[in-house]
């Protein structure tokens, strides 16, 4: 599977960004903001309008026609959430809308599951819930928004098992950690 993203330019963003993904790497989208890159991310899911370029995956552009099926192969873990589930750096879509997807909901994840996911991941009780949750679902695609410096080993096992990895964040352990580091 291949991930690629041609020009793309999404709202606040100052410059395109343009990178291709293989299974089995992880990339890391650094400088800019925190909500350009959250956007970004959003974009590769079809939930935010690119201004220009395009995502596509396998070669297939993304389209409003197809943005179901893109979602179906990608997991989200965004950022955070705050006590009534609002997003707390980017609107919208609200992380509820992700998490509402019908995808998300056609996965049973028990709690005991959940709880032994969140242990792997390496990260806060908060930011290990969002990861685990994502990783549950077992897409090829995995999209983190902000990971800890403590999940990096983690997010490394899950590309070398076969997943494309894309993070967004300025920590240098996990920019040390990508195989593909894009300037924003």
């Amino acid at each position: 599977m291949l991930l690629e993203l041609n020009d793309v330019l999404v709202e606040g963003a100052e410059k395109t960004v343009s990178m291709i993904v293989r299974d089995r790497q992880v990339a890391c989208l650094t400088g800019g903001t925190q909500g350009v890159r959250s956007q970004l991310l959003l974009a590769m899911l079809g939930l935010v309008e690119v201004k220009s370029g395009f995502v596509s995956i396998g070669g297939e552009p993304l389209s409003r026609k197809n943005a179901r099926t893109f979602r179906k192969m990608m997991a989200y873990a965004p950022s955070e959430l705050v006590a009534d589930g609002e997003v707390t750096v980017y609107e919208p879509p609200t992380v509820q809308d992700v998490f509402n997807l019908k995808a998300n909901r056609d996965v049973p994840i028990s709690n005991g599951i959940l709880a032994e996911e969140m242990k792997r991941t390496g990260a806060s009780h908060d930011k290990a819930q969002l990861l685990a949750v994502a990783v549950l679902r077992k897409c090829p695609v995995l999209l983190v928004d902000s990971p800890e410096a403590a999940s990096t080993d983690y997010l490394r096992h899950l590309a070398d098992e076969g997943r494309i990895v894309v993070v967004a964040s300025d920590d240098e352990t996990v920019l040390r950690m990508a195989d593909e580091v894009i300037e924003m």
